[in-house]
């Protein structure tokens, strides 16, 4: 009885000790574990808009104000747009952004459309990794030698979803304006 008393009491002391040797979640573990929080769901913070035509050519306006500030087209099929765009505000510094286009017809004959549109920003850092070398010499053994090399690489590190606000409504002007300019084509 004495050597299960003393077994549990081992294995209770053990876990305790395990559970002492956690550390707390810092602020930045913190903070990303709560960000759907921050989600508010408010309808006047919006990433659409309705637009008086139809699936198709609300699309191509989307397509088309994409490639006038210099995006670059990933897909373009009916009801949805994709493209991108590199910047490099900083020598290690690179971002890329991301258009997501999604075109929906409304009303009864689908004459008008609302496009759900949301950018992504990822920012990219470069990093650099020094790699030395080591030598084997049988009679002598492992010795290293002072030759290395760096290798320059960009790693990202944040990616965010835009937020609704003044960049949509730009986007949005721009795709009001390509409407016009294309039904007066017509």
């Amino acid at each position: 009885m004495h050597r299960l008393s003393s077994l549990i009491l081992t294995l209770l002391l053990g876990s305790l000790l395990a559970g002492c040797n956690t550390l707390p979640p810092s602020s930045a573990e913190k903070a990303a574990g709560r960000v759907y929080q921050r989600e508010s769901f408010a309808a006047e913070e919006t990433f659409s808009r309705l637009f008086d035509a139809d699936v198709d050519t609300t699309c191509e306006a989307a397509r088309r104000a994409l490639l006038s500030q210099g995006y670059v087209i990933s897909k373009a099929e009916s009801g949805v747009v994709r493209g991108s765009k590199h910047f490099q505000p900083g020598g290690e510094v690179h971002v890329e952004i991301a258009f997501n286009v999604v075109c929906v017809g409304d009303g009864p004959k689908q004459q008008i459309a609302t496009a759900y549109v949301s950018a992504q920003q990822d920012r990219y850092a470069l990093k650099k990794s020094t790699q030395g070398a080591s030598l084997g010499v049988s009679a002598l053994g492992s010795i290293s030698v002072p030759l290395s090399s760096s290798e320059d690489s960009l790693v990202k590190v944040a990616s965010e979803t835009i937020p609704a606000g003044e960049f949509y409504d730009r986007f949005f002007t721009l795709m009001q304006r390509m409407l016009r300019e294309n039904t007066t084509e017509h």
